[in-house]
């Protein structure tokens, strides 16, 4: 029997929406900050996935311009109309947030060769709140269902999720919203939903209880597309929290004290479902996979799967007959296929770059990130400092696992203690560590290491020299909660910095909780002229 092992999507990968086309099975999951914006991963039997692509690669479809952490892309919504043989993608730019008003600009784009990525234009659809979705009925009319985040201090309780038409020509709004619902749990913070029909009837799925520990997934039905929708009484239908709870959202959403060692996967909850070709149901849904006993993801969100039925009664309910997520189930009865296995060392070689490397709100062009000028190098030039929301040379990858090593190759001649470029580990610009090279009036060239965490800078070791001009090996090796940083000028032999440190520290549970997960990079910082280069010969990330 093949098994599905979760997390199948694993790192920082939130918020999944599934859909299938035909054989094959696709995912777009949130990015934030991060660009490019929305990974797509392809599997065409559950079991295994390949990042085949991301729907935002410019500012003209994304502009993350001074956004704050775990702000931007929120929840894409994926959907496939069979009939037209296009896939539509509906996701949100989130701007600000705080307790009462909530900034945020809706759009959906399509395309008809998703692995391809040639997406429409962006078209605006509101700004009356976030995780936005497509629903495409039996009769072609096209419906908009999006949370109403009511601002008001005495209108609290009256956030919910609401549907409206929208034109399938025109893609404008039709008529007025319908609340379709303010919660089917009592766990509040009702939000992500998703329509799915099934049998004649309408299915609204859910998250509620927060992106915490409480996280879960419900499901109400109806006849009726506007309503009124019934909620299961079995609700929650997919959890990692043992019992149950009441909370709104003046509530503090992570609540460690829900954590259940007995779940497979701790915070379920986003649910988005599809039917195989063979009429099997799964629902992809986000997922946290914690250190203990300080109950930090740094990983961040992950993407899991859980095999659904369907009751006689007509709800839907996981395949064993309970409500925790589990972390390995039965695969469904499709063949096997196995992508190729990605090279951990990226070497930049005929100025190519893995899909997998990232930037925080810039697109990576060749102005700051040059892949040309010297083959086999990918030069950075350096600008802002890592605790910037601007215009940092940041080119890094998601940590996907609890074990691993990291390690680059770098050639850099600072002149001024300005100039500093290196490998960081990274949660946002306000939570990373930094190993890098930079200029000491007394020493010259030098090796140095800092944590900038609860807006502090904290050196953690005292200059290290080496020869001028000479290339340096930065290496990081994460260990569970540990992470080891240690420098080499010879690739074999490393030094390392200070003790071990905290890794999880880079955790969405730190501090200012937020939600995405941990990145390792290279960057470069130029705080003087923004114009001294760093060359970087290779980058390995490599699971241990």
């Amino acid at each position: 029997m093949k098994i599905i092992q979760n997390p199948i999507l694993r790192g920082f990968n939130p918020d999944p929406s599934i859909v299938r086309a035909g054989d094959d099975y696709y995912i777009a999951v949130s990015s934030f900050e991060w660009f490019p914006g929305i990974p797509i991963y392809h599997s065409r039997d559950l079991v295994h996935w390949e990042l085949v692509g991301h729907a935002l690669r410019s500012k003209e479809y994304l502009d993350l311009t001074g956004e704050e952490p775990s702000k931007g892309v929120w929840a894409p919504a994926l959907s496939y109309n069979e009939k037209e043989k296009r896939f539509y993608l509906i996701y949100s730019n989130v701007h600000c947030q705080n307790p009462w008003f909530f900034d945020v600009d809706n759009y959906l784009i399509w395309t008809e060769d998703i692995e391809k990525g040639e997406w429409s234009k962006p078209v605006y659809l509101n700004s009356s709140g976030f995780d936005p979705s497509l629903f495409h009925d039996d009769d072609g009319k096209k419906w908009l269902i999006n949370k109403d985040r009511d601002f008001r201090p005495d209108k609290m309780s009256n956030r919910s999720i609401i549907i409206q038409e929208i034109d399938s020509e025109t893609f404008t709004l039709k008529g007025q919203p319908t609340i379709i619902s303010r919660g089917a749990t009592r766990r509040g913070y009702v939000e992500g939903a998703h329509i799915h029909k099934h049998n004649g009837m309408y299915y609204l799925i859910t998250a509620e209880g927060g992106t915490g520990y409480g996280h879960c997934v419900a499901v109400s039905r109806s006849k009726s597309i506007t309503g009124p929708y019934e909620p299961d009484p079995q609700n929650p239908i997919i959890t990692s929290a043992a019992w149950e709870f009441s909370a709104n959202e003046t509530t503090p959403y992570m609540m460690p004290e829900l954590c259940n060692p007995e779940a497979g996967v701790q915070k379920a909850g986003h649910g988005s479902l599809v039917e195989t070709q063979n009429g099997e149901f799964y629902m992809a849904h986000l997922c946290g996979r914690p250190i203990l006993p300080q109950r930090r993801c740094y990983l961040g969100r992950e993407t899991a799967l859980q095999k659904m039925t369907w009751t006689e009664d007509g709800w839907l309910r996981m395949a064993d007959g309970t409500n925790i997520a589990k972390g390995a189930f039965p695969a469904p009865n499709l063949p096997e296929h196995v992508f190729p296995a990605e090279d951990p060392v990226s070497d930049f070689d005929g100025g190519k770059i893995s899909p997998h490397f990232c930037s925080p709100r810039d697109p990576i062009t060749p102005d700051w990130a040059d892949l040309k000028s010297r083959d086999g190098y990918l030069r950075l030039r350096g600008r802002e400092s890592l605790t910037s929301r601007y215009n940092v040379s940041l080119v890094a990858r998601r940590v996907t696992s609890f074990k691993g090593k990291v390690v680059t190759k770098m050639e850099f001649s600072p002149s001024r203690y300005h100039h500093m470029a290196g490998l960081t580990v990274y949660y946002n610009c306000y939570n990373h560590y930094a190993l890098y090279k930079t200029y000491n009036e007394e020493l010259g060239e030098c090796i140095e290491a800092y944590l900038y965490s609860e807006n502090s800078l904290r050196r953690l070791c005292m200059p290290i020299k080496v020869p001028q001009g000479a290339p340096v090996w930065l290496r990081a090796d994460i260990d569970g909660p540990s992470l080891m940083l240690s420098c080499s000028l010879n690739g074999e032999d490393y030094k390392q910095i200070g003790l071990p440190f905290d890794m999880t520290l880079l955790a969405d549970e730190y501090d200012k909780q937020m939600f995405t997960g941990s990145f390792v990079g290279m960057f470069a910082s130029d705080l003087h002229t923004r114009s001294v280069w760093a060359d970087f010969d290779y980058f390995e990330y490599a699971e241990l």
